[in-house]
């Protein structure tokens, strides 16, 4: 979306949200009432942006901090208008507590795609094909993809440039809506020798865009350009007719991704400098199991509040006198 609009959207947000201007909003039609255009000739994706202009103070009753009954009813309203969610082979690391992505199965993947399937999300779902579920044969490619179909996803993500084009047509043939990833691909870390930024020569770079030509040619719906330099991005994005998704490749992609845990802090062993926290949940997890163990071994918690009790009458009949 662009500035203009997003001021016009934070200004209908203020007039419409403000204690004094009447009756109860219909938070989830606020984005139907704006008109959002989209950029002639170019994919495009809805971003959205919360702000708290004055943090957690309350003046005179007409703001409070963040989390009250109107907030949790606009962030459910942004959260379903969220674009795609990716259920990435980096569940690897960040759940599993593996190095890297290339210990994650079809099985893994299949089993977190169906838990984010069972929440119902109005989010486009699309899970990561890992490390060899899509390098043997077409066949072997297409009954992997199912598998993650089946499990709840909507579309599958594959790593890879020309060499993946077979494997693209095949999966276009069955009907699996497939993304591309050119860049860093991590499932490629031993032959790229280790995660080493892409493109930053002249051969380099044209010829990640002459990939992402072939694979939106392909079929891919969207490619994710992973760890090039944003220039580079920028050319790719011009390029192609589909949209682009960067992580760690500049402002001019089409639409960005950060790993959920990297996004909220929790994450701690890995810190690429393209992500952005934007919480500590680490810290703050291990803050409060740490008070919670004190309490604990204070005697502290639970205290009566969070006990249950007896009804009188079987109090008195157990002769738990005074213990209720």
């Amino acid at each position: 979306t662009t500035f203009s609009t997003a001021r016009a959207l934070y200004r209908h947000v203020v007039r419409l949200l403000h204690p004094t201007t009447g009756p109860e909003v219909d938070v989830s039609g606020i984005h139907l009432d704006l008109e959002r255009p989209p950029p002639p000739g170019r994919p495009w994706v809805m971003l959205n942006m919360v702000a708290s202009v004055d943090g957690a103070t309350t003046v005179q009753g007409l703001s409070g901090q963040l989390g009250g009954a109107g907030d949790r009813q606009v962030f459910r309203t942004l959260r379903s208008l969220a674009d795609m969610i990716l259920v990435g082979d980096s569940v690897a690391m960040v759940v599993l507590g593996y190095d890297d992505t290339l210990q994650v199965t079809v099985e893994d993947i299949a089993h977190h795609t169906a838990a984010v399937a069972r929440t119902h999300p109005s989010a486009l779902v699309i899970a990561d094909m890992p490390w060899m579920s899509y390098h043997v044969s077409t066949a072997d490619t297409v009954n992997n993809a199912a598998m993650l179909i089946r499990a709840g996803a909507q579309a599958v993500k594959l790593e890879g440039g020309r060499r993946r084009i077979p494997m693209i047509e095949a999966l276009v043939a069955a009907e699996i809506p497939v993304m591309g990833h050119i860049g860093l691909t991590p499932q490629s870390m031993h032959a790229m020798g280790g995660y080493r930024v892409q493109g930053r020569n002249t051969e380099a770079a044209l010829d990640l865009v002459d990939a992402a030509k072939a694979l939106a040619h392909a079929g891919c719906f969207s490619i994710v350009l992973e760890g090039v330099p944003a220039p580079v991005a920028a050319m790719v994005t011009e390029a192609v007719e589909v949209s682009t998704i960067g992580i760690g490749a500049g402002p001019d992609c089409d639409g960005q991704v950060l790993v959920f845990h990297d996004v909220l802090g929790l994450e701690q062993r890995v810190l690429p400098k393209f992500v952005r926290r934007y919480a500590g949940l680490f810290d703050l997890g291990v803050a409060a199991l740490t008070e919670f163990a004190g309490d604990v071994r204070s005697g502290e918690f639970p205290d009566a509040a969070e006990c249950y009790r007896l009804d009188d009458g079987a109090a008195d009949a157990l002769g738990l006198y005074g213990a209720a």
